[in-house]
């Protein structure tokens, strides 16, 4: 059980604010918010170099909070400033030629499946789309049967940024070691809100962020890389963090994961970041999962109920995003007369994910995000405050 009066006690802005958009960026807990405040004083204070030395111990168990987190090791764990970022350094970096074909699935965020279509341009490997089965998720044995001999890489967003939707990463995870193929997965809107396990998923990459589920700050993200996939990614750009100097000529890449990381970051981010892993996992991130599915799973029906409301979430799993549209508005209009009154959602529009909102006859969607700190009469509240739009 999840004690509710502590975490909206650590978290003061919920007094202020009725946010449902977490997956876009969540409130940070007082404790994160503290460890934060601390850096960016100590580098006001005493210059940045050594407001980083002072805070050098939290540094280091960012590895150790992360790699817990996703039950990894630490060498397998990177810092790096985005999600995106994150993903980019893994996937620039496969030897992918022409003639390989990578699948993904109509879910896939749009910066990932930009940078697809431009390795695809430069490299001339080919994209392949898995289909969904009938609830919406990306159907396994259609998966199975369509990996062929060139066939390099499953590339799959875990929880799509445009609805609730959970894809099956583990059911994947097993086709890809069946084939022996590599799997990157974007988990850049799960971790945090779904307990993600990468021995169970069996992926070979993953990247995530710190701005959303996990309650960080900005500017921080993460990526893990399975030690028995390192020498097959070479990192698009190296610097002195990434790589040691040997010689006139020569070069050594930084032992782990490191190898992708930049020598410059975000200090204070970092020490946030490592905070706010520390506080979800306190909490427990199976405890955390079970409350934000049954909240949103609340809002659905409760949505569902009102006239002219359509909700739009697919999958047989779903999450704590809930994306629906009313007859007659605009979702960009239905979030700004929310925020009016003190909500937070966001929108989803077309263009973060044409290969699934374009077939489905949809421009853009009203997203609203719940997470463990939000109640029952935050949700009644915002379901008035939609039928009232």
């Amino acid at each position: 059980m999840i004690d509710i009066e502590k975490v909206r006690f650590d978290t003061p802005s919920c007094e202020n604010v009725l946010h449902f958009n977490n997956a876009g960026s969540s409130l940070m807990p007082t404790p994160v918010f503290q460890a934060l405040q601390n850096v960016l004083r100590d580098e006001n204070e005493v210059g940045g170099y050594e407001a980083e030395r002072r805070a050098q111990e939290d540094i280091e168990a960012f590895y150790t909070e992360v790699a817990g987190l996703l039950n990894a090791e630490p060498d397998e764990i990177a810092f790096v400033e985005n999600a995106t970022r994150a993903w980019d350094m893994a996937f620039y970096g496969l030897h992918l030629e022409p003639g390989d074909r990578v699948i993904t699935h109509v879910s896939e965020y749009a910066s990932n499946y930009l940078a697809l279509l431009q390795q695809s341009r430069r490299l001339g490997f080919d994209i392949d789309l898995v289909p969904s089965d009938a609830s919406g998720q990306i159907d396994v044995d259609a998966l199975d049967e369509m990996i062929g001999p060139k066939t390099r890489l499953i590339a799959i967003t875990h929880v799509p940024t445009q609805g609730g939707l959970v894809n099956p990463a583990a059911e994947i995870g097993k086709i890809a070691k069946k084939h022996n193929v590599l799997y990157l997965l974007d988990a850049c809107q799960s971790v945090g809100q779904v307990d993600v396990n990468v021995a169970q998923i069996g992926c070979d990459i993953l990247s995530g962020t710190g701005r959303k589920f996990l309650r960080g700050p900005r500017g921080t993200g993460f990526l893990y890389v399975r030690k028995g996939i390192l020498d097959q990614i070479d990192p698009p750009f190296i610097d002195l963090r990434s790589a040691t100097w040997t010689g006139a000529n020569s070069f050594e890449f930084a032992k782990g994961a490191k190898r992708f990381e930049n020598w410059e970051s975000y200090v204070a981010g970092r020490v946030g970041l490592t905070e706010a892993v520390r506080y979800a996992r306190a909490i427990g991130l199976g405890a955390i999962e079970a409350r934000v599915a049954a909240l949103a799973q609340d809002l659905r029906e409760a949505l569902s109920q009102i006239d002219g409301v359509a909700v739009h979430d697919l999958g047989r799993k779903k999450c704590g995003i809930v994306t629906f549209t009313k007859t007659g508005l605009e979702p960009k209009a239905i979030a700004e007369t929310l925020r009016a009154d003190g909500i937070n959602v966001s929108v989803s529009p077309i263009t973060c994910a044409r290969l699934d909102l374009e077939p489905r006859d949809l421009t853009a969607l009203t997203r609203a995000s719940v997470h463990y700190f939000n109640t029952h009469d935050e949700i009644s509240r915002f379901v008035d405050a939609v039928r009232q739009a």
